[in-house]
């Protein structure tokens, strides 16, 4: 039984890593929620005397190529982060990655011209790349294998209602500077919440083992049984980004298209009602995991909402914008397994590679949206098909490949982490 210290500082940990995601998909999803906003302010400065129509052509190019130069950050974030959380520790992760994101959003609200926009969201993507897979490895390496779905549970309950938060206050901020420097200003407030979190036990009995190798990234992809987990628990999570990335981020355009009203759908309030069903999807999800101990049902039941909601989505998302809005939210409940995700990708690997894999896999599954509009754009000039239908085709094949991902996932739940993966 731990003692009232251990508790106390348990529970710190579990404060500060819900509060480091909350901040984390605060800034992750701002750019989202301000897109629009912030593209129609810069490109008449960039391209003097534009028309209303090609304004509105440049925001919808502009917006994919700085959601990919994001995720493309992420990508090469999630990397050198879990190398980082391996070799040097788990709270140096957490310290380094908040301070980059929380300076790169604060300079992104100064910003002119879409060059310094392209910088400013690569290093901002590479800064929240560590955040997410540092506090989770801490959370599940510090509590019991019983009882650790229910610390990354509040994690990503409390992390993903950050999104909610950034598609209500980008209604109520006017100015889309100012969205930026709240969310870099409460990333640089967290460091000082973060004095005091304790590192991992069980990293710390390791750091001493020097004969053994440490976040060796190339691991995950020579040794057959490791790479087969890694593209599992990525693949059985990428249909979360085919929602997000492009059923409610692009939702203004593809509610157009289903025949609403030009601009009666706001990508801001899209993002706030999925993540509200998120936020809801996340407890249900990880509780369902701990009442079921099993991992496995838990994406399986998750993963048949999904389905059900892109379903929904298609045939009934252009009715009227309330019903839009409702199915979004729906939609969003049903991709909440996300706590479930990074609780078996935690869970999945041994400590010597753990940070490593936890970090890389959520940016591996959020980078996935440069390989989902590639799809996107494939299937659109092969099969000589229009956007709305290509977009049905590539949920499609998404969702599928999430399935066959799932059968060959290893159960992990009450698994014994105390371990080094050869």
């Amino acid at each position: 039984m731990p003692n009232a210290q251990q508790t106390k500082n348990l529970n710190k940990l579990i404060i500060v890593a819900a509060l480091g995601y909350f901040v984390d998909i605060y800034d992750l999803l701002l750019f989202g929620v301000e897109r629009t906003e912030s593209l129609n302010s810069i490109l008449p400065i960039q391209y003097p005397g534009i028309s209303d129509a090609v304004l509105k052509t440049l925001n919808g190019i502009y917006g994919k190529l700085l959601l990919n130069w994001q995720m493309f950050g992420m990508l090469i974030g999630g990397v050198f982060w879990g190398i980082l959380g391996d070799k040097k520790g788990r709270l140096s992760v957490l310290f380094g990655s908040i301070l980059v994101y929380s300076i790169a959003n604060i300079l992104n609200g100064m910003i002119e011209s879409t060059d310094a926009y392209i910088v400013l969201r690569f290093v901002s993507g590479f800064g929240l790349a560590g955040e997410l897979g540092a506090g989770i490895t801490l959370v599940s390496e510090s509590m019991s294998k019983e009882k650790r779905g229910y610390g990354t549970m509040i994690v990503a309950t409390v992390g993903v209602f950050g999104a909610v938060v950034a598609g209500f206050m980008g209604d109520v901020i006017t100015n889309w500077r100012y969205s930026f420097y709240l969310g870099g200003g409460m990333g640089l407030a967290l460091l000082i919440l973060r004095i005091g979190v304790f590192e991992s036990g069980m990293f710390d009995a390791l750091k001493k083992e020097t004969h053994i190798k440490k976040g060796n990234v190339l691991q995950l992809f020579s040794h057959l049984p490791s790479l087969k987990k890694y593209l599992c628990i990525i693949f059985v999570t990428v249909p979360v980004w085919y929602v997000m990335g492009t059923l409610v981020l692009f939702s203004p355009e593809l509610s157009e298209l289903m025949g609403l009203p030009e601009k009666s759908i706001s990508a801001g309030k899209s993002i706030m009602f999925a993540y509200a069903g998120i936020t809801v999807g996340d407890i249900a999800s990880g509780l369902i995991s701990q009442l079921l101990k099993s991992r496995k049902k838990a994406f399986a039941i998750f993963l048949s909402l999904t389905v059900i909601g892109v379903i929904l989505y298609f045939l009934y998302g252009g009715t009227s914008v309330t019903v839009f809005y409702s199915i979004v939210t729906f939609i969003g409940f049903a991709t909440g397994f996300w706590a479930v995700f990074i609780s078996t990708a935690a869970e999945l690997f041994g400590t010597n590679i753990r940070a490593t894999a936890t970090t890389t896999a959520p940016n591996f599954v959020r980078a996935s949206t440069i390989l989902i509009s590639l799809l996107l754009n494939l299937v659109i000039s092969v099969l000589d098909v229009d956007k709305l239908l290509a977009t049905k085709i590539t949920g499609a094949i998404i969702i599928s490949i999430g399935f066959i991902a799932l059968y060959f996932l290893e159960e992990t739940f009450g698994k014994d982490l105390n371990y080094v993966e050869e």
